[in-house]
């Protein structure tokens, strides 16, 4: 290796992290603030202790949000898993008219600026009479999230040698026995990924929340957002840290399922 292409990688390097630092300083930020003894949120932090987060533990407000949060997650996995993984054998296998026209259409929320895709949900949504219901926001964080399903799952297809499906059809099983012996268990990890991003999608999910939740229904993203218009106490950032480690946990998870995949 030469000097220059030595320099040219440390520079390299160099850019990378001071890019990934801008990033997530602001972010990794709130974890040290979130154990505070201080009632304001000070960096560096005064002291140190748990009772923000035993604070928002004890809250009937942030239990009620958390209780609706997982169960929109949850319930949002399991749509977008189940919509998702047959959308993405189904683009991948076979050939219809419009094909293009339907995998655009499914990947769309990925390129949709969010704010203009959750005022044409709630305006939707509003005469359906989903708006403000669980039902409703299950829906809309299914369409978000199932792209990720969708890329997730046709990304392994590609791995899959369809010979095996046409030896167990052969050998006279039938397509669902077929799908649920020998293709799920090939593109589970993928399935696996997906899931966990359509859970994480869902999880910090606030633009549409905000349109589509209530008073009574909300979830932990749209009580933070409503708790930091009024006041940005150690309790919030408590939250976010707790958020922030979900979702981190998620995504290294996926890194790993991947990385197991490859191998």
């Amino acid at each position: 290796m030469t000097a220059s292409s030595t320099i040219a990688r440390v520079v390299f390097w160099l850019a990378v992290c001071a890019v990934a630092a801008f990033l997530l300083l602001p972010t990794v930020v709130i974890i040290p603030i979130s154990f505070t003894t201080a009632a304001n949120t000070l960096f560096p932090p005064v002291g140190f202790s748990f009772k923000w987060y035993r604070t928002v533990i004890e809250d009937p407000a942030w239990q009620t949000a958390t209780i609706t949060s997982l169960k929109v997650a949850l319930l949002t996995m399991a749509c977008s898993v189940t919509l998702g993984t047959a959308a993405a054998l189904a683009l991948f296998r076979s050939q219809f008219i419009g094909k293009t026209a339907v995998r655009a259409l499914i990947l769309s929320p990925l390129v949709t600026p969010l704010i203009v895709l959750a005022i044409g949900v709630f305006m939707v949504f509003s005469r359906w009479g989903l708006a403000g219901t669980l039902v409703g926001l299950v829906i809309a964080d299914t369409v978000l999230a199932l792209p990720f399903v969708v890329v997730s799952v046709t990304a392994t297809l590609y791995t899959v040698n369809p010979n095996l499906e046409l030896a167990s059809l052969g050998l006279g099983a039938g397509p669902w026995r077929t799908f649920r012996r020998v293709t799920l268990p090939l593109i589970l990890p993928g399935v696996v990924a997906g899931a966990i991003f359509a859970f994480i999608t869902s999880w910090d999910e606030v633009v549409m929340a905000i349109f589509l939740t209530t008073a009574s229904l909300r979830t932990i993203p749209v009580l933070v957002w409503s708790q930091v218009r009024a006041e940005i106490s150690p309790a919030v950032a408590a939250v976010g840290s707790i958020l922030f480690v979900i979702s981190a946990l998620g995504m290294a998870a996926v890194r790993l399922i991947l990385r197991d995949e490859q191998r």
